[in-house]
Order: C-alpha cells, then sequence, then structure tokens
C-alpha cells in the first residue's frame, strides 16, 4: 500500500488518518481501507464522508457548526439532516453496544442543536431553485407542451405536497391571500369590519398545521360566526387557493417567461403553449444551467479570442461553488504565470481562478495545494459539455468562425492539448515527448511532414530512428480528401455532391469503431454556415469506396467569390479538410416559373360530354374549374396535353376525357396509362374496373411485377396499365409487336417524378414512343399528369405540347383550400390559401426526435381535427407501430381511450376476427389504423375500407400511401421529412414532391370547406421547407446515371447500330432539353453548340467503352453490335454490371453453392434495404442457415438477400416483418435473374451449369435444398415418419408417387394417410413424352429435327397454375427441353415451354453432330423439385434405323 500524500505518509505512524475530496481517489481508498481494518484509531474528516462512505465508529465528533457557503458568500449553520446523518455513523453494530455522538459549538448555538435533535424537522423541497432547468428539460423532451400540461407536472413534485402542508416556508404568505380575503368579507357589513374582535382574527395566522387547534374560533366572540369558506379551510391549509393551481400556474408562467427570455423556449401567454428552441435543446442535452444561458447570452460573440472564451466559460453558474481562499493565493500567482492565455480578473477574482484552472487542466499542469486540486477536479468534470453546448450553439447561430474555434477547444479538453501544439501530440503515449517537442521547435506543419520521407524527417529533428516513427504515425492521423460537384437547381438553390475518400490506416486502438465528422458549407466572405451535418465514417467505409453525400444549399444575389466545404474531425485535432466551390463561370439557369392563371369560368355541366354513355360513368353534375378549363383540349381535340396541377384537382377524370376522346374518335387505338408505382397502377385498376371499363364494354389488363397479361390479353386490350419497366421491357422490340404499334393515347401519370430514381426508365419510353410515333408516322397522343411544375415549358417542349395545351396551375388552385397555420413564427401569407401547420423539432438523433414528436401530433388532432378522419404519415414501418402507441397513451390519459373508434363492440370483434397482423389488431381496438407495405393486401384493404367509412378516425401509414390508395382525409400530419436510406446507411430527406403529395392528401372535397396539413420537420430544416414547399423545384433529368443499361437496350433492338445514331436517340431526351437550359446541373460550363456536341459525343463514346468492357456489346470500326450478354440483359431487364458479373462468375460445372452466391450478388438487389441495427438480425440468421456467409459485410444488401434466400430455402423464421415483405421482394426479382443465368449457361453450351441453375430456380419456387431436402416435402401432408416410411419402399420423389394408384399409395401409406396423399399429388402434373426423330429441310440443307409430343395425363387438373405454397406470386408452369450429352456434358438446345393439355414442338440436331451416344432430351421442370427426365437419343436412332 503506497501514497504519495506526504500528510497521509506523517499522520499514519501516529494513527491518525484524513479524508476529503481534495484527495486523490486512491489515497482515499487506501485511508478507507485502514480505518475499518482498526490500523487508523483516529479520523479527521468533511461532512461529505458521513454521506458517501459507509465507515461507523464508536465516537462521532462533530467540531465546530459552522460551514460556508458559496452562494452566501459567508459562513452558515450546518443543517440538521448533516448533523443526523453524521451521528448516525456512531456505534458499530458487531462491536459496541452503544455509540457516542459529541457536538462542538458556539455557546449561542448549543440550545439550537438540543432543540433540532430532540424535536424531528420534515425534509423542505429545494426544487423552486432549478425549478427553470427542469422545466425546459421537459419542454425538449416533448413531455410538456402548455401551461396546463406543466402544472400537471409540477403537482407530481415533492415541491407540490410541501407547498399545500406548509406554504410560507415557499412564500405563499398573507399578501397573496389579502384581496381574496376583501373579497369574501364583503358580504359582511362595514361595522363588522372595525370590531376589534374580528380584526384580531385577521391578524392571526391564516396557515395551520393540520393538528393544531385554530385560534380563530377562539377569537370570535358575540353574535358573529365564522364563514363556511374560512373555516373549512382550516384542514385544507390554503384559504384563497386550496388546490395552489393559481401559484402553480405563477411559478410556471414565471419559469417560462424566463426561459422565453433567454431563448430556451418560445412561450405564447395568449394560448400558454411552449415551443422548444434550439438552445433549450442544447441546455438540457449538455445539462447547462439556465443561469449559464443567460451568460453566455451576454458575453458569446461573432467573433471573440482565447481568453475571452475561457473568461467566459470561467463565468458559467455550474463554477459558482468555487471559492477564492487566501493560503491558494501564492500558488495561484504562480500558476497564473505559467497559463499560456491572460488571465482576466486576476488569481485573486473568482473567474480568474477558474480560468486559471481551465488552462491547468488542458495543459496537464501539476497543482500541489489540495483544495485546488479538488476545485480543479470539480471543473475539469463538468468543462467538457460547457465546451460542445457552446459549440452546438455557434452552429446554431451559423457562425461559421467561432463554431471551428469552439470545435478546436471541444477537442482541446478531450485530449488535454492546446490548439496551437503539434497535432502529433495526440500520440503523446506512443511518440516520446522529445521527438514532439522538436517538431513543435522546428514548427513543421502536418502537410509538409506528408509530403517528406522518412530521412528527411530524421534530419530535421536530428534524430535519424525517429522519421520512422513519425512517418507510421502520420498513416494513423485521420485524414479525408474532398471532391464536390455543384448543381445548380434554381437561381437560389444548388445541389452538391460531395465525395469522401478516407486516406489513413484505420487502427482500432485509436479510432475506436467509428469516427465523426462535421461537414460545414461556409461562406467565409459572410461568416456565415448554410449547411451543416455529422457524417459517420466507420472502419469498413474508411476500408471500402469513397462515401458520397448529397444536400442542397442556398446562393444569394450578389454571388459571394465562393463556398468552402470543410469536413473537421469531431474528436482529432487539426484533422481536417477543405474544398473550394467558385462561383467564377457557375452558369445558373433563367428564373422563369409561369403558371397558368384559373379563369372564372362557369362550370361545365357533365352533359357538355355529349353522349349518354360517358355522361352516366359521373356521378356528380359539374366538373370543377380545372377540369372546366382543359375540357375543349382534352375532349374535342388530339392535342398533346401537360395539366400540371396540385394533388386533389380532378386530374385523373381530365384524363379520362382524353381517353373518352379517343374511344370515340378512334376505337381501335389502344391507350397505355403509365403508373410510377404498383400502388397507383392497383388503384387505378380497382377505380375503372368498378366506374369506366364495365360500362363502356373495354378491355383492360395490368401490367406490373405482379402481373404479366399473356399475348392475346394484350392484343384484345383496349387499356393497358403499367409500372414504367413493364413498358419499358415490352416496347424495346416494338418492332415486333403489333400492340406497341397500335398504342393511340399514353397517359403519363407523376410526371414530374422523371427526376427521381425511376426517371430514366420514363423519360426513355416517352422518347421511345415519340420515336416510333415518327418512324411509324402514326400519331400517339400524349397527356401528362403533373404537380404545378417549376419548368413546365422544358417539359411541354419535349412532349410536343404546344402553348394551348399547356396547363400549369398554381399550387393554390385547388379544389378544398388549405389554410396557413405557421406554428414557427408569426408569418401570414395572404396571396396563399394553403394550411401549412410548420413546426420545428430540435435534436440531432433520429428516434428520439420522433419520439418527440408524438404529443405535438396527438395535439394537433384535438386541435385541429377532434372528430374528422387524420392520416399520418411517418417514415417506417416501425414508426407507424410506436406512433399509434404514444397516441392510444396520449388519449388513455385525456380518459378518452376509444375516442377514435367509430363502431360498436360488436362489429369491432368481427373485424378484429378477420385481422392477420397482431399490432394491427391492437391499435383498432381503439381506433387507429396501420398502413404499410408489411401488412398482407387483405389487412390493408381492410383498414382501407374502415378509414374510408369513418370506423376509424386515425390512420398512421408509411409515405407510398400518399401514392397508392385515394383515401383523403381532414387533417394530415406529416410527422418528419427525413426516412432511413439502406444504402447511404443514414436518414435522407424526402423529396419536396412525395412531401406536396402527402399534404395533397388533406381536405375531402365533399366533405370539407378546407383541409389542414401540419408538418412536424426537424429544427435546421424548417426554413428550408418554408420556402420551398410552394416553390417547386424544375425536374432535372437522371437519365446520364443509367445510361448503359438503356443504350444497350437500343442496340440490341436494332435503333443504335453507330454512335451517330446513339446521338440522335439522345436529342428525343429529355436530358438533352435540360442540357441545353441548365448546363452546369450536368457539368457543362455554357449552352454554345460545339460544347454541348462534345459532351453528348464524350457520353456515347464513354458508355459504349463501358458497355464493351462488361461484355455486352462489339465495338468494330463504326458500328456497334449486340453481345450474348447483352442481349440477355435487354431480354431479362437486367442491369448490364449483373450479366457482366454473370459472365465473370459462371463457368462449366459451377455448383449451386456458387449459384446462389451469383443470385444475390445482381446488382437488382443494390437497392436492397438494410435497416438501422438489421446487421444484428443478420448476424442471427446467418446462425441459423447451412451456408456461410461475410461476416464482416453484414450491413450489405447482397449479404442480407444471400440469408433471405437460405431463410427461404431452410424455412427458418423469420426476426421480424420486415423481412418478410424484404423477401417477397428478392423472391421477385429472382424469376428473371435466374432465366438469365441459364441463358448465359445455356449459350455457352454448359449442360450441367445449366440444370443446376434450372434446379436452383425449383429450389426458389417450392422453398425447399435440392440437395438438403427430400422432394417430398412439396406435399402439405408430408410428415419426417412418412418420408421415411416411403423411402424405406424406395419411393424418394413425387414423380414415383404420381405413377401408383389410391389402392397403391393405400399399400404404401396407411388409409387415412392415403387419401390425404392422393389429394395433394392432384396439384402436380403427369406428363407423358413422345419423341421421333426425322429429316427435314431447312433451306438449302437437311438437318435431322426431333419432334416432341407432351401431353398432360391428369384428366381431372384442369390448370396449369403451379403448385407453389411457399412462393409469394401465382404462377404458370413451364417445362424446360434440355437437348445434350451427358458423356461430354455438351448442351446442343434448350427450349422454354409452357401448355395447358397438349404440345407438339421440334429442336433440330445440330449438324456437327454425327453420332448420337449420350445425346439425351431432358424434361425439367421450372417449379418442381425431381421432376426431371431422361429420354436417351442413341435408342430412338437405333430403332429409327431398323424401320
Amino acid at each position: 500500500m503506497k501514497s504519495r500524500n506526504k500528510n497521509l505518509v506523517q499522520l499514519f505512524d501516529y494513527g491518525i488518518g484524513i479524508h476529503h475530496a481534495g484527495m486523490l481517489r486512491s489515497d482515499r481508498g487506501l485511508t478507507e481501507r485502514l480505518f475499518s481494518q482498526g490500523l487508523l484509531k483516529v479520523l479527521v474528516c468533511t461532512a461529505t464522508l458521513a454521506w458517501g462512505v459507509n465507515l461507523p465508529a464508536h465516537t462521532v465528533v462533530i467540531k465546530g457548526t459552522q460551514i460556508y457557503d458559496a452562494k452566501a458568500g459567508g459562513w452558515r449553520d450546518l443543517g440538521m439532516l448533516d448533523v443526523m446523518q453524521i451521528f448516525g455513523r456512531a456505534g458499530r453494530p458487531q462491536f459496541d453496544k452503544s455509540g457516542e455522538g459529541i457536538i462542538i459549538t458556539s455557546h449561542n448555538k448549543l440550545a439550537y442543536y438540543l432543540r433540532l435533535l430532540t424535536s424531528q424537522l420534515p425534509i423542505e423541497s429545494q426544487f423552486i431553485n432549478s425549478l427553470k432547468d427542469n422545466l425546459n428539460a421537459e419542454v425538449a423532451l416533448g413531455t410538456v407542451t402548455n401551461v396546463k400540461e406543466a402544472c400537471a407536472w409540477l403537482g407530481y413534485t415533492y415541491l407540490f405536497i410541501r407547498m399545500k402542508m406548509n406554504p410560507l416556508a415557499y412564500g405563499i404568505g398573507w399578501d397573496e391571500k389579502m384581496e381574496y380575503v376583501k373579497e369574501k368579507l364583503k358580504v359582511w357589513n362595514k361595522e363588522d369590519l372595525g370590531n376589534s374582535k374580528f380584526y384580531c382574527i385577521l391578524q392571526m395566522p391564516l396557515f395551520l398545521p393540520a393538528t393544531a387547534v385554530s385560534p380563530i374560533a377562539i377569537g370570535v366572540t358575540g353574535h358573529h360566526s365564522i364563514p363556511s369558506w374560512y373555516s373549512s379551510t382550516a384542514n385544507c391549509h390554503v384559504i384563497a387557493d386550496p388546490s395552489l393551481s393559481l401559484k402553480q400556474r405563477a411559478l410556471v408562467s414565471e419559469a417560462a417567461r424566463a426561459l422565453d427570455k433567454a431563448k430556451m423556449m418560445r412561450f405564447d401567454e395568449k394560448s400558454g403553449n411552449f415551443y422548444c428552441t434550439e438552445l433549450g435543446r442544447i441546455a438540457s442535452h449538455f445539462y447547462i444551467q439556465y443561469s449559464s444561458v443567460e451568460t453566455y447570452n451576454e458575453l458569446l460573440r461573432r467573433h471573440m479570442n482565447d481568453s475571452e472564451v475561457i473568461h467566459m466559460v470561467a463565468q458559467s453558474s455550474e463554477f459558482e461553488n468555487i471559492v477564492v481562499r487566501e493560503e491558494e493565493q501564492n500558488e495561484l500567482e504562480t500558476l497564473a504565470r505559467t497559463c499560456p492565455l491572460e488571465i482576466k480578473g486576476g488569481p485573486s477574482n473568482k473567474h480568474g481562478k477558474v480560468s486559471i484552472l481551465i488552462q491547468l487542466y488542458i495543459s496537464r499542469g501539476s497543482i500541489d495545494s489540495f483544495s485546488l486540486v479538488s476545485d480543479a477536479a470539480y471543473v475539469s468534470a463538468s468543462l467538457a459539455r460547457i465546451m460542445r453546448a457552446l459549440f452546438e450553439i455557434c452552429l446554431g447561430r451559423g457562425w461559421s468562425e467561432m463554431s471551428s474555434f469552439m470545435l478546436d477547444y471541444c477537442k482541446a479538453v478531450d485530449r488535454q492539448i492546446w490548439p496551437h501544439q503539434h497535432p502529433l501530440r495526440q500520440f503523446d503515449r506512443d511518440i516520446s515527448a522529445d521527438i514532439l517537442r522538436k517538431l513543435e521547435e522546428r514548427r513543421v506543419e502536418l502537410d509538409h511532414l506528408y509530403e517528406m520521407q522518412e530521412k528527411d524527417i530524421g534530419a530535421l529533428i536530428r534524430y535519424a530512428p525517429a522519421g520512422r516513427v513519425v512517418k507510421q504515425y502520420l498513416g494513423y492521423f485521420p485524414m479525408v480528401h474532398l471532391f464536390a460537384t455543384v448543381s445548380p437547381i434554381t437561381r437560389t438553390v444548388l445541389k452538391i455532391d460531395l465525395i469522401i475518400t478516407p486516406d489513413f490506416s484505420w487502427k482500432d486502438r485509436f479510432h475506436g469503431t467509428a469516427q465523426r465528422w462535421w461537414i460545414l458549407v461556409e461562406d467565409s466572405e459572410n461568416d456565415h454556415i448554410y449547411h451543416s451535418e455529422l457524417f459517420t465514417l466507420t472502419k469498413r467505409m474508411a476500408n471500402g469506396e469513397p462515401q458520397k453525400l448529397s444536400f442542397t444549399v442556398p446562393i444569394f444575389e450578389p454571388h459571394p467569390p465562393q463556398y468552402i466545404i470543410r469536413a473537421i474531425s469531431d474528436s482529432w485535432m487539426h484533422a481536417e479538410a477543405f474544398y473550394t466551390i467558385s462561383f467564377q463561370n457557375l452558369a445558373l439557369p433563367e428564373a422563369h416559373t409561369t403558371h397558368t392563371e384559373l379563369l372564372d369560368l362557369k362550370p361545365l355541366p357533365v352533359t357538355a360530354l355529349g353522349n349518354g354513355t360517358y355522361e352516366a360513368l359521373y356521378n356528380f353534375s359539374h366538373f370543377n374549374p380545372i377540369q372546366t378549363q382543359a375540357f375543349h383540349v382534352l375532349y374535342h381535340t388530339d392535342q398533346n396535353v401537360l395539366l400540371g396541377a396540385p394533388t386533389g384537382s380532378g386530374k385523373t377524370i381530365s384524363a379520362e376525357l382524353a381517353m373518352l376522346h379517343l374511344f370515340h374518335t378512334q376505337p381501335d387505338m389502344k391507350v397505355i396509362y403509365i403508373a410510377p408505382l404498383k400502388a397507383i397502377v392497383r388503384e387505378r385498376m380497382n377505380d375503372w374496373k368498378k366506374h369506366l371499363v364495365s360500362k363502356l364494354g373495354k378491355q383492360m389488363v395490368e401490367m406490373t411485377g405482379d402481373y404479366t397479361p399473356d399475348m392475346t390479353a394484350l392484343l384484345s386490350a383496349d387499356i393497358i396499365i403499367s409500372t414504367p419497366e413493364k413498358w419499358d421491357g415490352i416496347s424495346r422490340n416494338w418492332h415486333s409487336r403489333n400492340y406497341v404499334k397500335k398504342v393511340g393515347l399514353m397517359i403519363l401519370d407523376e410526371i414530374h417524378l422523371l427526376g427521381a430514381d425511376r426517371g430514366p426508365i420514363l423519360e426513355v419510353i416517352v422518347s421511345r414512343m415519340r420515336y416510333i410515333s415518327s418512324q411509324t408516322e402514326r400519331s400517339i397522343r400524349f397527356v401528362g399528369l403533373s404537380t404545378a411544375l417549376a419548368n413546365a415549358h422544358d417539359l411541354a417542349d419535349w412532349l410536343g405540347v404546344e402553348e394551348n395545351g399547356l396547363f400549369n396551375f398554381k399550387p393554390s388552385v385547388r379544389p378544398v383550400p388549405l389554410e396557413v397555420h405557421i406554428q414557427a413564427s408569426d408569418v401570414t401569407l395572404p396571396q396563399i390559401f394553403f394550411a401549412e401547420l410548420l413546426a420545428g423539432y430540435p435534436g440531432k438523433f433520429y428516434c428520439p426526435r420522433m419520439n418527440s414528436m408524438n404529443k405535438p401530433t396527438y395535439a394537433a388532432i384535438s386541435t385541429h381535427s377532434p372528430t374528422k378522419p387524420v392520416l399520418i404519415f411517418v417514415s417506417s414501418r416501425r414508426q407507424t407501430r410506436l406512433t399509434a402507441l404514444d397516441l392510444i397513451q396520449f388519449a388513455a390519459s385525456d380518459e378518452r381511450p376509444r375516442h377514435f373508434l367509430g363502431m360498436p363492440e360488436e362489429a369491432l370483434q368481427m373485424i378484429l376476427s378477420q385481422v392477420t397482423d397482431q399490432n394491427l389488431r391492437h391499435t383498432l381496438q381503439f381506433g387507429i389504423g396501420l398502413h404499410h407495405a408489411g401488412l398482407n393486401d387483405k389487412d390493408r384493404s381492410l383498414v382501407e375500407e374502415l378509414f374510408a367509412n369513418n370506423k376509424i378516425q386515425v390512420l398512421v401509414c408509411t409515405s407510398t400511401l400518399a401514392w397508392g390508395v385515394n383515401l383523403p382525409a381532414h387533417l394530415v400530419i406529416i410527422k418528419g421529412t427525413e426516412y432511413y436510406d439502406g444504402k447511404a446507411k443514414r436518414y435522407v430527406d424526402f423529396p419536396i414532391t412525395d412531401i406536396l403529395q402527402m399534404m395533397g392528401r388533406a381536405g375531402r372535397p365533399q366533405y370539407d370547406q378546407h383541409g389542414k396539413t401540419v408538418i412536424l420537420v426537424h429544427e435546421p430544416k424548417k426554413s428550408f421547407y418554408k420556402k420551398f414547399l410552394y416553390e417547386p423545384f424544375p425536374v432535372e433529368s437522371s437519365l446520364r446515371e443509367q445510361l448503359h443499361d438503356h443504350i444497350n437496350a437500343e442496340i440490341v433492338s436494332g435503333t443504335i447500330c453507330h454512335k451517330e445514331d446513339a446521338i440522335y436517340y439522345l436529342t428525343w431526351t429529355y436530358l438533352f432539353r435540360r442540357l441545353m437550359v441548365n448546363p452546369s446541373y450536368y457539368g457543362l460550363e455554357d449552352k454554345d453548340p460545339g460544347t454541348l456536341s462534345s459532351y453528348l459525343s464524350s457520353l456515347v463514346l464513354s458508355t459504349f467503352e463501358d458497355l464493351e468492357d462488361s461484355g455486352c456489346i462489339k465495338i468494330t470500326e463504326d458500328r456497334v453490335e449486340p453481345m450474348m450478354l447483352g442481349s440477355i440483359a435487354a431480354q431479362y431487364y437486367l442491369k448490364y454490371t449483373t450479366v457482366s458479373m454473370f459472365g465473370s462468375n459462371i463457368g462449366a460445372d459451377t455448383s449451386l453453392e456458387v449459384f446462389l452466391h451469383i443470385l444475390s450478388g445482381a446488382s437488382e438487389y443494390d437497392e436492397l434495404p438494410v435497416r438501422h441495427n438489421e446487421e444484428n438480425y443478420n448476424a442471427d440468421l446467418s446462425n441459423k442457415v447451412p451456408l456461410p456467409v461475410d461476416k464482416n459485410l453484414l450491413d450489405d444488401p447482397h449479404v442480407k438477400a444471400n440469408l433471405l434466400f437460405q431463410a427461404h430455402l431452410s424455412q427458418v423464421e423469420l426476426p421480424i416483418t420486415d423481412y418478410v415483405t424484404d423477401l417477397k421482394s428478392v423472391l421477385d426479382q429472382s424469376i428473371r435473374i435466374v432465366q438469365a443465368m441459364i441463358d448465359v449457361c445455356a449459350n455457352s453450351g454448359w449442360l450441367y451449369s445449366s440444370i443446376t441453375c434450372m434446379r436452383l430456380l425449383q429450389m426458389v419456387m417450392q422453398g425447399l435444398w435440392y440437395d438438403r431436402d427430400s422432394p417430398l416435402w412439396m406435399l402439405p401432408c408430408m410428415t419426417d415418419e412418412l418420408i421415411a416410411s416411403l423411402n424405406q419402399k424406395g419411393i424418394s420423389n413425387v414423380l414415383q408417387l404420381l405413377d401408383l394408384s389410391l389402392t397403391s399409395l393405400q399399400d404404401v401409406a396407411r388409409s387415412s394417410v392415403a387419401s390425404r396423399l392422393y389429394e395433394d399429388l392432384q396439384h402436380f402434373p403427369r406428363i407423358q413424352a413422345r419423341l421421333k426423330l426425322h429429316k427435314r429441310n431447312a433451306g438449302d440443307e437437311q438437318c435431322i429435327s426431333l419432334n416432341i409430343r407432351l401431353e398432360k395425363k391428369n384428366g381431372s387438373r384442369r390448370t396449369s397454375r403451379a403448385f407453389v405454397p411457399r412462393f409469394p406470386k401465382v404462377k404458370n408452369e413451364a417445362w424446360w427441353l434440355v437437348l445434350g450429352n451427358t458423356t461430354t456434358a455438351e448442351l446442343y438446345a434448350l427450349k422454354r415451354v409452357s401448355f395447358p393439355d397438349i404440345l407438339q414442338t421440334h429442336m433440330d440436331i445440330p449438324p456437327t453432330v454425327n453420332n448420337f451416344q449420350g445425346m439425351k432430351l431432358i424434361l425439367v421442370s421450372d417449379c418442381y423439385l425431381g421432376f426431371e427426365r431422361e429420354y436417351p437419343i442413341e435408342e430412338l436412332a437405333q430403332s429409327r434405323g431398323k424401320h
């Protein structure tokens, strides 16, 4: 046992110890152990020991009862609680029968302490002193939002209990009651007021202990009696305010006013509402006292030097208990001389002392005096959080210089290194102090050290071996490189794509699991930060690809010369990078947003259609103003139309007018309706099926990922409703598909999504249809529907819309207006009739911020739509559940748990019995529905119906509902404007178009006079949404990023054969139009024709080169030709990178495991979401599946896809419902990917790889392993016991069972099982094949052909529907006819067929084959395991030879 404390060592010899807070923890622990072991007989300590450590003794002595109170600035008496606690240490339970307590005090205090010891004192609350801080914390948390709630919260405190019991102690005195008493006394006559006996009542105390006898009753004589209002309060203790509600309100209001003055929250006294501010959140988060915030508000300025900042921090109220002692003065003066910064006020000043201690802490200085050691420890404990709070305050105010300055000091405190010291001091445990000192003496910058060689560094500091050490640790120093591209969106908004490339060696000891970097966009000239975000760099990201961030920043006129993007490490001093954006040659787009004025026309009656059948389609009498204005162009002309109007304006009916015109004038032509989302396609199908198709006698088909109609259905259809991808796939081969050429009207819904992720496909199909129209000389009419557009003229020009066909109405033009409520400030917008309640919610972290929005969401419902329907949009399925549960809790606390329910109990129970999802079943009981993609179709339809019929009032849904189902509500709440991007691994903003679409659901045309929208948005983004919600961004093209796949498709279809064709093809695109209007967005410097031509030429060349490198095309001189991989990519609608990966990884004998890995690696799964913390689920799943995955890439979408496939094949239960939806999506895409892989194998002539890949498809369909599971598991009635029994009888697959009769089945299984088995076998086809070889003429040559006749022998089976219960989609049976040689493993021919009953086809045997030995025809199912049949061709040839 050792101690460096000299006093401790000296006193130990006498058996005496000391103990106080100024000692080191190790010394205190040593003293405690020595005393408890009896080695120390006397322990002299401060009062804190009585509370902290349980060290009983026989005798306890209190020497003096006065202690110094820093707050009071003088001495005060030791409190009774302290005395009792100290005396409680007297008497050791194991050794003593009694203990002794001695108190030594001054004579005049003796009676005081005797009285306190003999009569117990109540404990009073000190809460009122920190009421402001605690109220701010509750407001920041979101639990208190107004005065009423604050009073209720105060009612739960101990303060409130003691105020009722002992009001005088809390300042509730006679003065506050006098007015109230006088009011009550007015009922008595004036003579009585002069009565001395009654006057003595008023002199008596009004507040009495509950047990006391009231002297008031004794003091009153004569005929006067005590009023009932007075005497009844003897038990209530308070006369004027028995419940103390007025006092509560006064306390809360006073605290709220103070907080409002300090800008820690906004207090609207009129409504009593509280609104949290960023400053209040910072104070709450970093535990900063209200008085400190007042100090910072007063002293914090945009420009301060080091000593001013330290002095300001020293004045924080957190350090108010620090006192200046006379005995410390000499040492403080000595220490002050070692401080690098000026000490304002000097060592004798309290703030000067704190300033010295702060500087000593950063300098790692040594202190001798124990009291100073104690104070230094106290200061250092709070210093880091105060510095962080000041940094966030500066960041919130947008001060660029001060923010960087404060961040430097945050890191200086964390690392105890001054900003002016050498950055390598952060490795001071590994690099010697001598080397660091020499580096500082030479003043070598970090950048200079990077450029120097090891030997040069060694020579510089005159110590050769140090060069290698310095160079090694330079490699560990966190460094990133920045590169940015700037794209102007409008004249006032820039989109910045920032590439962050880490350039250092990651070492867990230095860097931990992640490094955080602040990304700041600064205008150095105006000292303002326009964008800030915290970027987290993980170890895997640091060792992988460069990271990309995208964000928007404002730009103002006149333009500053430049913006600077800075990346500053949150924890490493001097670890920063910057990139300069110059505005010298930046060409900004012209500012012209032209809107169509809504004319004051008389609404047209439906009879204007002039056709009774058409009129009967509509259940209203008149068209709305927008439909009326566009009616003539839509219904009476063939002109192209672009209609831009807000959601809910009746654009669909406008499109129907164009359809009716086509049906009337060209009944043989088709309508193609393109909708960007499957949900919109489904809604349109359901709507038109009920109201349009049946009444007009038209045929309609749907084309989505879920439904692919056959050729007959497409040829006979009058209306085709499709997603862009499906129509792109079909129209690629327009030369050979007549129904594509028969399109007379193309309706493009939500065409403003041209600039979104799937926009390139929309752009390509429109460009292709316009090209087809020009080639076939059959005009196709285009009708584009969108929200209000900023650049409608460009879009109209591209669509071929003339001036009188362009309608671009303002966002304010809609049948049901929205009121304007901007909650964040008193802004009124009289020229707009919109409703927008825009509240800012602070907090960097997403989940707590979402949680803090739940109470305001409930308050918004109560205020704006207490009885009418409410839609709440959230970002994820998890948030739907959490939001609904919180709303239920708030309703229950209001004692109205079923307030949102609009149906009787019996009806509710009947509905609940139909619901599958447990969370939905729970929330529906309280009138709140959930709606997201994770629900099955039945649950989703049920919820929609309940909400539409007002059976439930609230529907919490994900953003997709805004696009898909038309369910308007009176109030729409958008709870948060961000969602988690699995690919980017961070939260990103919803596009403005999505926000507008959600807002468009507010207001029900038949029921509401106006709608309301509440947007709860992250505080820093509040101004962005206020500015751009009604100033739409122009639609830009994003075709450039996905040009490869579309160019490849056109090369395969023959549209592009030369480079010139590709350039001509690009001139049909929207990209070409925007290149001329906003060149800077696409990286061009100007609009010069030469620049544009050069750009297009280089774009085409680079695309061709990439496609050639991937094996998709072949370039010969000036021609381009498609290759096998390119044709497969176009046929199966795959990305060129996917087929390139197939070409690199598939071989002649690829195993099933490798095929599964290749399937999971397809680029189509790049966007598979890996949500927050899902890597933990993936880790658990990886332990339950048979094939290993890379444990370092558990957050990779391809690894997740692999795990989902394996879980499907192994029938492992998935961890959460999100995974069920993800699996459905993965399986949905898998069919075409596997079929493409089979084609790659077949074209390469690899027999065994082809068959292995076919088995992979069978596995995916059945959810079984080919080599691990028995094919008998395809039968629903199968059990382990039955499989064992059948295997014993030599039956191992379903084909063998199909050959058995019911009687034979009863022989191999029990009769009860046999009948069930027989039923299940009816799901499977029995195929009989007949083969015949014959010679036929093929042009000038004769070839041997194999005639094949396939017949289904199931007499009772009338369907070709595949029996795939574990596959989420309906599928028809198909078969492969594989002609190959099993001896040489060659594949000669492959044919995929499907047929209802009988099929006759043929396959030509290659002329190069001279020998039939080993040749077989293999019949392979695409969905049933173990259904392969082999037919030797050699036997056929021999029998043919005999004949």
